[in-house]
């Protein structure tokens, strides 16, 4: 999965039409640009990608008042909403995806239904607490694998401290959602 191409699906959907001006501008808007490789070639490089692949639809314009190439706006397809829409519950679901693209999926979390939002995240904590719990067995010196003072013992202290902060992370933002459905 890509964050670029699940922001930019994301932005595209959410204005219906865009060109690649505006959709760099959301993104910007969004801090994407820090968090994320959403840089200015590589949204227009998306964009025609996508168009190309068919998730994009290309619409050409009357050229620019201030001069220059006519833009190009892009609407997104059936099959570009049907990827964006798996890429987002991926995105959601996943315990193991890079940090821009679970961003990416937070960024999102309005273009579906809460209660599936929040089964998508019961699925996320459910793997980061098992992959946790095998690494703390395996691998920390209380388990099997390593001993302290082992750089292996460093790298999965380190990571199960990231899936532990990541499930509280998950857990919190389960509760502030079920905490909103019932407008408490």
């Amino acid at each position: 999965m890509s964050a670029i191409r699940l922001l930019v699906l994301g932005a595209v959907r959410r204005r219906g039409r865009a060109h690649g001006y505006q959709v760099r501008g959301d993104l910007e808007s969004w801090g994407a640009h820090e968090w994320s490789t959403a840089k200015p070639g590589s949204i227009y490089h998306a964009l025609r990608q996508m168009a190309g692949q068919g998730l994009l639809r290309a619409c050409d314009l009357a050229p620019s008042a201030v001069g220059g190439p006519p833009r190009v706006e892009y609407e997104i397809t059936g099959e570009g909403d049907a990827e964006f829409l798996a890429m987002l519950r991926t995105a959601l679901a996943r315990h193991d995806q890079k940090i821009d693209e679970l961003t990416a999926g937070v960024g999102f979390l309005d273009c579906l239904p809460r209660e599936e939002v929040i089964a998508l995240l019961r699925r996320r904590l459910a793997a980061l607490d098992g992959w946790r719990e095998e690494v703390a067995r395996q691998w920390t010196p209380e388990g099997a694998g390593a001993r302290d003072g082992e750089p292996i013992a460093e790298i999965m202290r380190l990571w199960t401290h990231f899936s532990g902060s990541g499930a509280e992370w998950t857990r919190g933002l389960i509760e502030r959602l079920e905490r909103d459905a019932r407008g408490s």
